[in-house]
This record gives C-alpha cells, structure tokens and sequence, in this order.
C-alpha cells in the first residue's frame, strides 16, 4: 500500500519538499508518494485532525501553520514543546504526533558544510527574530554558546525570542551590529532580507574575524547577497539550501522507515531546479 505524506501550508506551490522526498523514494525504491496541500489558517487544524482520513501518513508544515499544527497535536516532541511549532507530523497508534525539525536541519547543515563551525563558541550573532530564528536560537544554545545577541528592529520580538533563555540569549537593535561582529564567531542571518524580490541585505562585514562563519537560511536565491559579500572577504559561507536538505531527514525515516542521506546527487538536484527557475542569484 502506498504511504501518502505531503507537505502543507499557504502558499506551498514554491516548496522544493516534493522534489526533495520524491528523489529519496526513487533512490530507495519506496512505495511512497509525497504531495502539495494547499492549507489555509482557518482550515488548518481540522486539516491535521484529521490526517488519516485524508489518506496520509503524515505531512510536513510550512508557514503559516506550524503553530497550529502544534496545537492540535496529540503528543509533541522536545523540539517541538520549546518552539511552540511544529513542522513534521506523524500518525502512531492512532495518534497525532510532531516534531520540529528546523533546529536539527540547521545544525546537520552546518556540520556537513563547515565542520568544527562553532569556533570557540563565544558569541553567535543572529538577525531577525521570525519563525526561523527560534529554531537557529535554540540550535546555537544547545550547542553550547556562551552568548547569542538576537538583533532586531522591532526589539519586543526579540524579547519574546529570547524568553526561554535568560543569560544566555540578549535581545538587541541593530545598533549593536558592528561591534559584535567584531566578536561573533558565527553570524546568522533569519531575516528575509536579500530574499529574491525583497531589499538586499546592507551590513559591513568588515569588522569580523578571518575564521568567522556567515550563514544564510534564505534559499532563495541560493547565493543571496550577504553571501556573497562574505565570499568576497574570503569567510566561509553556509546556504540555505542545506537547512532545507537536512530537515526533511527525520520526517523521511519516521514515514517511510528509511533514513535517507543529504548527498552531493541531491543537491545537484534541487539546484539545478533553482537554476531552471532562474534562481541561483538575486
């Protein structure tokens, strides 16, 4: 019997899910389907209700329900109670659970990409307190930061971010910028500042160090003009795309009882569907 998964949300026409899980079932030869659902907010927590009825296995969320999906879950794992969202759900004896993936894909990608990243692990410097912040937030913690510095313009949201992580995590404005770069081992952007269609992201990279990381989990355009800016002062640089890629490994092994692999030929793939698509480059 086929295992129907999908992924959800408002809009999902432009999400690479499909593409990516499709490749995994080819390549492990699975009976398997993985398709778009097109989810309003006012219908979103009846959708996830009732999931076997629909005929699936699972789904992945996207925004904006991932807080929806949370709440009707019946069982929740750690990543998902500390973000208050989830983006992977599962059916289990006949129960709703769910994960969130984000934090995991976050850091898989960086270790894949930048092995031995953290640096001294002293201070992470993240932009933006959206959605994708929490689940970086979290990562960077969890990997043992001694400070993380969450930049903001508006600063409450910052605060709210910041909240389960007294000491550790310091909600700022953007005014901090330039001297904390001279400390960060590791910047982050989570804004959609130098997303295709949006304004380019203007910061001076000048005062980081030589050994620093700049990560970026905007995807597109992959080479997004931060990036490219921090090319050219010769720092190593870790896309989007990756977060992407390692995010849906766990959803994959728990609806499809493999655990698949964020490979080279995979990422050909999806690239070369971004190339197609025209893009690769703001």
């Amino acid at each position: 019997m086929t295992t129907r998964v999908c992924i959800t949300g408002q809009p999902v026409s432009y999400s690479r899910s499909p593409l990516l899980h499709g490749f995994w079932l080819k390549e492990h030869g699975i009976d398997g389907f993985y398709g778009r659902e097109e989810v309003p907010p006012d219908t979103a927590a009846d959708f996830y209700r009732t999931l076997a009825d629909r005929g699936y296995a699972g789904c992945n969320v996207t925004a904006p329900n991932k807080e929806i999906a949370f709440s009707v879950l019946d069982a929740a794992d750690p990543s998902a109670v500390a973000l208050g969202a989830a983006n992977t759900l599962w059916l289990e004896d006949g129960r709703l659970c769910g994960a969130n993936t984000d934090g995991y894909g976050f850091l898989a990608n960086l270790d894949a990409t930048v092995p031995g990243w953290e640096g001294a692990r002293r201070l992470a410097l993240v932009l933006g307190a959206g959605g994708a912040s929490r689940a970086v937030v979290r990562g960077l913690v969890e990997r043992g930061f001694d400070r993380v510095l969450l930049v903001n313009r508006t600063l409450a949201r910052a605060e709210e971010v910041a909240k389960p992580f007294p000491g550790t995590v310091h909600p700022k404005g953007w005014e901090v910028v330039p001297a904390a770069l001279a400390e960060a081992d590791i910047l982050v952007n989570t804004t959609s500042l130098g997303m295709k269609g949006a304004e380019p992201m203007a910061i001076d990279l000048s005062p980081l160090r030589d050994e620093a990381v700049v990560s970026d989990v905007v995807y597109v355009p992959l080479i997004t003009p931060l990036l490219k800016l921090a090319t050219a002062r010769g720092l190593r640089t870790v896309d989007g795309l990756g977060m992407l890629l390692h995010q849906g490994v766990p959803g994959f092994e728990r609806w499809f009882g493999v655990r698949p692999k964020v490979s080279e030929a995979l990422r050909a793939f999806i690239i070369e569907d971004l190339r197609a698509k025209g893009q690769l480059e703001a």
